[in-house]
């Protein structure tokens, strides 16, 4: 991992240098925090139960090429330090199975005319009984790159371009803006109206820039998180004319995300979350270690 404790002090969630040391305490140890929720989603008129698992993890990224630098491949100028989130949602409709993946990436350090703390992509993808989809977002200074492709009539290839707005915010940045990892960071009670662009997620039609209505509430709240009531802050985001997505997240620690609420009905509840390296999981006996999010393996003959 690039050392990138000279560049953490732009970082839009941190005021101190005692909360610069916390985050590197919390995030420099080279794991990442992978969290398992119990789900519920809308889909096709109906609510379904499933499971979510988040990854948390800093990492070096590319880019010219907007993908994870491999050690000694890119020169120095140009690694950027981000976060990246990924997002699976594991669900069923009927004989159908879907699998929901969203891969976000926010800075850490200024970039491509922005400065820190701004999503620098976004990939939604879905696969499912009747086909795939896939779209992506680059976000530049002045433009983001839109990529779509989709098994649907009409939907089938695309590629596109707007332009940035000042002080623009994603909706698939919501996750880390949540966390208070981007902009606009928000005292309690406060709130704030930005430009957004619409989440890259398949089914939500072209990404589009709207408003949203951002707020934090000013008391916290008690989320029950296996056994033990955590205090959380409230984080509200309003899409103008649209869903209202509501964030807990944990108010000391790593600040992790207790729950979520969306007005269209779906949420996810934590149920544990653990510090890991799920890469070196991936040979016989690391499905042991999702015990510590307490999940179990998937059975044979299982979809």
């Amino acid at each position: 991992m690039l050392r990138i404790a000279a560049l953490i002090g732009v970082f839009v969630g941190l005021s101190s240098l005692a909360q610069e040391n916390l985050f590197w305490k919390q995030w420099g140890d080279g794991q990442a925090e992978v969290a398992a929720y119990d789900l519920v989603v809308p889909r096709d008129n109906e609510l379904r139960r499933g499971v979510a698992v988040s990854i948390f993890v800093p990492e070096n990224f590319s880019n010219a090429l907007r993908v994870k630098a491999l050690p000694g491949k890119h020169p120095s100028t140009d690694i950027i330090p981000v976060m990246k989130l990924n997002l699976l949602k594991d669900f069923q409709t009927g004989v159908s199975g879907y699998r929901d993946m969203l891969s976000a990436f926010a800075t850490l350090a200024p970039a491509n005319g922005l400065p820190a703390g701004v999503l620098t992509k976004g990939v939604y993808s879905r696969q499912e009984w009747q086909g795939a989809t896939f779209s992506q977002a680059l976000i530049d200074k002045n433009r983001v790159k839109v990529t779509s492709h989709s098994y649907l009539d009409g939907e089938a290839d695309q590629m596109r371009e707007l332009a940035m707005q000042p002080n623009g915010m994603t909706e698939d940045g919501l996750w880390f803006w949540a966390r208070g990892w981007t902009q606009p960071v928000l005292a309690p009670g406060e709130v704030k109206a930005v430009p957004m662009l619409t989440s890259a997620e398949p089914g939500k039609g072209l990404l589009q820039w709207t408003n949203v209505q951002l707020k934090r509430a000013p008391l916290t709240k008690k989320i029950l998180v296996d056994a033990q009531q955590i205090d959380a802050d409230l984080f509200t985001a309003q899409v103008m004319n649209g869903i209202r997505k509501d964030f807990y997240v944990e108010r000391g620690g790593q600040r992790r995300i207790l729950r979520w609420d969306f007005s269209n009905g779906e949420r996810g509840q934590l149920i544990k979350s653990a510090r890991m390296k799920p890469w070196e999981l991936t040979g016989k006996g690391g499905e042991a270690a999702l015990k510590q999010l307490g999940v179990l393996p998937r059975p044979v003959r299982t979809l």
